[in-house]
């Protein structure tokens, strides 16, 4: 069976506007939700050879096991559009342009991806591209395994849930969503968009 490995973000320490505990902790969580997606999937497979698959265990086994690997995977998303090095978007590239196109202007797409972000609660704030459609879409993720949109490619995904800035930023969640802004790797993000 293919066991997840985690990746390793220590070149992520230094960056300005989070410190080193607050990314330390927030490695350390990324680690177990890949730790447990992995447990969850040798507990799946054990009870399958048991003959039990369907079995109430089974089941809720199998419910938990969204929240496990979207929260790995969602924490991978996160950490990968981010960079100590400041960049600013490229104006002449595809993601920009369908950015300016679907939102009037790029301070109107900031402002409104900003905004979801500052709402109360926890969650997630993920630029989506609907492939379908053609259109890009700021969409609040309340849990990690609830309100995905089927079919739409994460672009850009800033975690919400008070462990990404509560240890640096208190309640002033404002605070970290700037500090993420002057964190994005938007050569990756533009890479996702392709």
């Amino acid at each position: 069976m293919i066991m997840y490995k985690p990746s390793n973000y220590e070149h992520l320490i230094g960056l300005k506007g989070f410190s080193e505990q607050l990314l330390r902790n927030h490695f350390q969580l990324y680690q177990g939700y890949v730790s447990n997606t992995n447990r969850l999937m040798e507990t799946l497979r054990s009870l399958e050879k048991e003959g039990k698959i369907g079995s109430p265990e089974y089941a809720e086994i199998k419910r938990r096991f969204g929240w496990e690997f979207n929260g790995m995977r969602l924490h991978e998303y996160y950490f990968e559009n981010m960079t100590k090095e400041p960049m600013e978007p490229d104006k002449n590239s595809k993601l920009y342009l369908k950015i300016v196109e679907d939102y009037g202007s790029y301070e109107n797409w900031e402002r409104e991806f900003k905004s979801i972000g500052a709402m109360r609660g926890i969650g997630w704030v993920i630029l989506y591209y609907d492939v379908k459609a053609d259109r890009l879409l700021n969409v609040w993720i309340n849990e990690h395994d609830v309100g995905h949109l089927a079919g739409a490619k994460p672009i850009l995904v800033m975690d919400v849930f008070e462990h990404a800035y509560i240890l640096d930023y208190g309640l002033r969640k404002v605070d970290y969503i700037e500090a993420f802004f002057k964190a994005i790797n938007w050569r990756e993000v533009e890479r996702r968009f392709k």
